[in-house]
């Protein structure tokens, strides 16, 4: 599903314009994207799941085509973790 076929589902169950409701679309994942990168902090949707900010510690990999070894920097990574009841309700429960 892409993010056309949300507003247009939205636009169908709701009846708004789809430019309002595209504007909302859009503004919600800015509001999560500012959110997670600008401020470091999760996002929690009840019934949903949570976007969270994990970090990754720094490492040392090999090139294995130059034989020499690097160091990769510590850094932070989006991640989501779907919300307990909803598993549930893919699981059939």
């Amino acid at each position: 599903m892409t993010k056309a076929d949300i507003v247009e589902q939205i636009v169908q169950r709701t009846g708004l314009a789809r430019k309002d409701v595209a504007t909302s679309v859009e503004a919600f994942m800015e509001v999560i994207k500012d959110s997670m990168l600008e401020k470091k902090e999760n996002v929690y949707l009840r019934g949903f799941g949570s976007f969270v900010v994990k970090r990754r510690a720094e490492k040392t990999a090999r090139n294995i085509s130059k034989n020499t070894t690097i160091v990769i920097a510590a850094h932070d990574f989006p991640s989501f973790k779907p919300a307990k009841s909803f598993v549930e309700k893919m699981k059939g429960e």
